[in-house]
């Protein structure tokens, strides 16, 4: 697959290359016959240190994605008090639920049933509710988490059981390949199983699209993309070392 769209992410400031991305989301959402604001950037901040994320708070980015629960933890606790948005979007074990509820806003990966009985259970005590997105497996890769495309709707009929979760769409992870075409059959499967879903209206959001695919993903619905590397540059170490066994580029 192509380098992430902006090639002198890391060069240039992490302002100057937060407006480059907005305005390739904004580019591609046009094309796609909607305006800029109906795809929120998700800024994926893994590795990332709270000075070179407030860097990016700065420039008016609010929605931050954390992948590993105790990362987000520590920069959620070391930059307590600003104006963000915290997102779950890299796999969650149930044992790590009452940790993520501590700062998460938002958990984008959810994937099987006791994960959504250990959120509920942990919310129903805390008195609150969390919007969730249902993480699917369009690529069919063993390597990748999330439930099968044929799975999804009697996952979402179970959720109905679990009123703290507001079940508000999908999100996907396309093949790691230089086929652009195939990037594009993992975005469209996702939309495909939001738009046949008998409750669609009340699932708004496709969270698919990372650095180096997120204007295709735009182009096929997207409304969520979670971009990294375009905005903070490459990572020191290879994407292998935080998700050992995936083909899949980290954000």
């Amino acid at each position: 697959m192509a380098s992430p769209s902006n090639t002198h992410a890391g060069v240039a400031s992490i302002a100057t290359n937060l407006a480059s991305v907005r305005a390739q989301i904004a580019r591609a959402a046009a094309l796609s016959g909607r305006p800029a604001e109906a795809v929120r950037l998700l800024l994926a901040t893994k590795t990332q240190s709270p000075e070179r994320i407030l860097e990016a708070l700065a420039a008016g980015q609010r929605d931050l994605g954390e992948n590993r629960v105790q990362e987000g933890q520590a920069k959620a606790e070391a930059l307590a008090g600003r104006d963000i948005r915290w997102s779950m979007i890299g796999h969650l074990q149930t044992n790590k639920v009452k940790d993520v509820l501590r700062f998460a806003d938002e958990v984008q990966s959810l994937d099987r049933l006791p994960l959504a009985v250990a959120l509920d259970r942990r919310l129903q005590r805390l008195g609150r509710g969390i919007d969730v997105l249902v993480q699917v497996n369009t690529s069919g890769e063993a390597t990748k988490y999330g439930l099968p495309p044929d799975g999804v709707p009697a996952f979402l009929h179970e959720l109905a059981a679990f009123p703290s979760l507001r079940v508000r769409g999908f999100m996907t992870l396309a093949r790691f390949t230089s086929d652009t075409e195939e990037v594009r059959r993992c975005f469209r499967a996702l939309r495909e199983i939001r738009d046949s879903s008998p409750n669609a209206a009340d699932l708004p959001e496709l969270s698919m699209g990372m650095s180096s695919d997120f204007e295709i993903a735009i182009a096929e619905g997207a409304t969520i993309v979670r971009v990294g590397q375009a905005v903070f540059g490459r990572r020191a170490l290879p994407d292998a070392f935080f998700w050992p066994g995936d083909g899949k580029s980290a954000p």
